[in-house]
């Protein structure tokens, strides 16, 4: 398997415990503030966009 798969499942890793609020115990409670929705959202646009590029770069036809 190459780098590039185990970058993209650190990444979904990274992902999946941001966006369900998984924590270590014994540290403060951040999953209900308004840093932690705003983290969640940029990570889904960092998802998106990086879908997005390797949709456009993956033989797809470039448009018009």
């Amino acid at each position: 398997m190459s780098w590039l798969f185990w970058v993209g499942l650190a990444v979904a890793v990274g992902l999946l415990a941001a966006l369900t609020g998984v924590k270590p115990k014994g540290t403060k409670p951040v999953a209900r503030t308004q840093m932690m929705g705003i983290a969640r959202i940029v990570l889904v646009l960092i998802v998106l966009t990086l879908l997005f590029v390797g949709y456009r770069g993956c033989g797809a036809p470039a448009g018009p």
